[in-house]
């Protein structure tokens, strides 16, 4: 198949679709790529690199496949036709009106963050990979923000303590955030609304952050809390967060706007020179006092909100996208022949296809 790769368009986007690494694995199965010139600029990769992995510079709007980051402008719509086909990350459920230009335009498309989070997906789980990249910086941004140190430091004028890294929410970028605190030497605790994570976090050599309320119903399931409880929980995180001097927040519910864990009253009480990193802003944030996008300063403690992390390490996290594109693509092909060829009966195929016969899905 012909594949195109774009020159992202989006601000700040520095990442690219495909890098020469696996270009090369791709040209080698046969498979034509066209990349536009300067596309792997922004993750400071030259163009020379690509014709040196085989693949051509020109103009990728023309392939069969055409692979990118963020979602496509409405300029770039405008440069698809009928029977291509799109694969990036699509966010479909936060741009339902992106998804239906799409599909006007005849185009199948498959989103990365529709992928199924199954264990024959793993190679292609881009959520994932991106996530270890926001979860990595996060910690650096709160060493980089915070008026403490993150180690403990013994000199000779005396002692200083560990920082008290706690991070709110135990997936990917989570996990990612506890481990890079950890090697920084910050002492470190781990909660979730799930106590099953409760062993990944002490894996890892954090602790864990224990509420006091226990929710274990019949036959091994949760039980729902009542509103008391629930206001119980939400108070005695608010008295817990109060005692850290860096607080990551990683909490995303796909489709709805972030939970609020950490309360304006729980900011208030942190020490002055606090930080508080909210990885959540793209959906609003975990922070009741958290600005997306923006670092603010308030009561003392600063609240750092960046949105999309992983172009800021662009290199890194291209070379991740890339190889689970690669897997994606190679899974759409024809084992023989390597032409297109999705089978929809395949259930990542069927759950990452978000457009398909005019109809979005």
């Amino acid at each position: 198949m012909r594949i195109g790769v774009p020159r992202e368009s989006a601000e700040g986007e520095r990442r690219v679709a495909l890098v020469p690494e696996v270009v090369k694995k791709l040209v080698a199965k046969g498979h034509e790529v066209l990349v536009e010139a300067g596309a792997g600029e922004g993750a400071l990769v030259p163009d020379a690199l690509y014709a040196e992995a085989g693949a051509q510079i020109g103009d990728p709007w023309g392939a069969e496949v055409v692979v990118k980051v963020a979602p496509p402008s409405a300029a770039e719509l405008g440069r698809l036709s009928r029977g291509q086909t799109l694969i990036g990350f699509l966010n479909p459920r936060g741009n339902p009106e992106g998804l239906a230009a799409v599909a006007g335009a005849g185009v199948t498309a498959f989103a990365m963050e529709a992928i199924p989070r199954i264990s024959r997906a793993q190679s292609m789980d881009a959520l994932s990979s991106q996530s270890n990249v926001s979860g990595y910086k996060s910690a650096l941004l709160g060493a980089e923000h915070a008026t403490r140190f993150y180690p403990m430091l013994m000199t000779a004028a005396g002692t200083i303590p560990p920082a008290k890294v706690l991070v709110l929410g135990i997936g990917v970028a989570g996990l990612q955030a506890l481990a890079t605190a950890r090697r920084l030497g910050a002492q470190t605790t781990g909660y979730d609304v799930r106590p099953e994570t409760a062993e990944q976090v002490e894996s890892l050599g954090a602790k864990w952050l224990d509420l006091g309320l226990e929710a274990a119903g019949e036959g091994g399931y949760a039980r729902e809390l009542t509103d008391e409880e629930k206001a119980a929980q939400q108070q005695a995180l608010t008295d817990a967060t109060k005692g850290f001097d860096v607080v990551i927040t990683t909490a995303l519910v796909p489709g709805r706007p972030a939970p609020r864990l950490v309360t304006a009253e729980a900011v208030e009480g942190m020490k002055p020179g606090s930080v508080i990193v909210d990885l959540a802003g793209e959906t609003g944030g975990n922070c009741e006092l958290t600005e997306p996008g923006q670092t603010v300063v308030r009561h003392h403690v600063t609240i750092v909100s960046p949105l999309n992390l992983p172009a800021t390490m662009p290199e890194h996290a291209s070379a991740l996208y890339a190889r689970n594109l690669q897997a994606l693509i190679e899974l759409l092909a024809d084992e023989q022949t390597g032409a297109l060829a999705p089978d929809f009966d395949d259930e990542i195929v069927t759950g990452a296809c978000v457009v398909r016969d005019g109809e979005v899905r």
